[in-house]
């Protein structure tokens, strides 16, 4: 059996201890990140598998259409997006899901908050410059975080937040609010407060049709011009320029992203990477060594049982198997 696996951006997949299950295997691997369709058809060109980590790789049905060969697309973590499903099953291709966590995530979102609010990293490259204390960082004491989307990252940043004695809002569907205030924690009376009264706002949605753009300019327009808007889910649920345009325009102040429209994002000219008061990290939030075992240890497993004829759970089960 022959499995593809693009993206391996830091080479890092064959030091996993999971990728040992792969070992009676076919397996090759690709390290840049790469759009072009017909480069992608030449790479896949003979595989029986793909292995596809979060949301690198777009798959649709042109791609799709040049793979006969391809059985199964095992996806790191959940289908979303990035991948048409629909276009799967008409081309015979089965998907397989895995797991997420949000361990990573919450604790990646928690180090941005408190780099940015403290402003480390010009200290930190002032230091390294020779300079010796070159700013004024503030504390999270006593702010008030704002957390769009209390679902599993979202609690554990709220738990994160009562260690730090910040009190906690949230906003979100009716169902997140009433969990938010069931944990003892306050549920904000509009959207427009939510934004208002938050120092600190995070943002932990699922992208989709519905929360596609759903940041507007005139939510960030009502932020405090201290307040600090986080960004670990992703870069779409802000309608696109909002946030640049915001910060020059002092709301909100400041901001923490792991997460861009573009991706990866190699331009060190972007306006985002060279803005005095935005923090960035590269699309970190789940690249984490344990977080990584858990992916594709997921994702081999299912090759695995796949291709070995055990029950399986199907994102798509309508699909007809190929056969050799």
């Amino acid at each position: 059996m022959h499995i593809v696996i693009p993206d391996d951006y830091q080479n890092v997949i064959r030091t996993l201890d999971c990728f040992a299950t792969l070992r009676d295997h076919r397996v090759s691997l690709y390290h840049d990140a790469v759009a072009d369709v017909a480069q992608l058809a030449e790479r896949f060109a003979d595989a029986d598998a793909l292995v596809l980590t979060r949301e690198r790789t777009l798959v649709g049905e042109e791609l799709l259409a040049r793979l006969p060969r391809l059985k199964l697309i095992s996806q790191t973590g959940k289908v979303a997006a990035h991948l048409d499903l629909a276009a799967c099953t008409r081309h015979g291709v089965a998907v397989m899901e895995g797991r997420g966590s949000p361990i990573a995530p919450a604790e990646l979102t928690w180090a941005l908050i408190l780099n940015a609010r403290r402003q480390l990293l010009p200290a930190i490259q002032g230091l390294y410059a020779g300079q010796w204390q070159v700013n004024l960082g503030q504390r999270l004491y006593g702010q008030t975080l704002g957390i769009w989307g209390y679902g599993k990252i979202g609690q554990r940043l709220a738990r994160y937040a009562q260690a730090f004695e910040m009190p906690v809002l949230v906003w979100g569907s009716e169902t997140s609010r009433a969990a938010a205030e069931g944990d003892g924690h306050r549920a904000a009376t509009s959207r427009q407060a939510f934004f208002a009264e938050a120092d600190v706002l995070s943002l932990h949605l699922r992208l989709a049709d519905a929360t596609r753009h759903l940041v507007t300019a005139e939510d960030l327009a009502r932020m405090k011009p201290s307040a600090l808007l986080v960004n670990t889910s992703r870069a779409e649920l802000i309608t696109p320029g909002a946030l640049l345009d915001g910060l020059n325009l002092g709301r909100p102040g400041y901001a923490a992203l792991d997460v861009f429209e573009q991706e990866p994002l190699t331009d060190s000219g972007h306006p985002l990477l060279q803005h005095p008061r935005v923090l960035c990290t590269p699309h970190l939030g789940y690249v984490e060594r344990e977080g990584y075992e858990l992916y594709f240890g997921d994702a081999f497993a299912n090759i695995l049982a796949f291709f070995s004829d055990q029950p399986c759970t199907l994102a798509n089960p309508d699909v007809q198997r190929k056969t050799d």
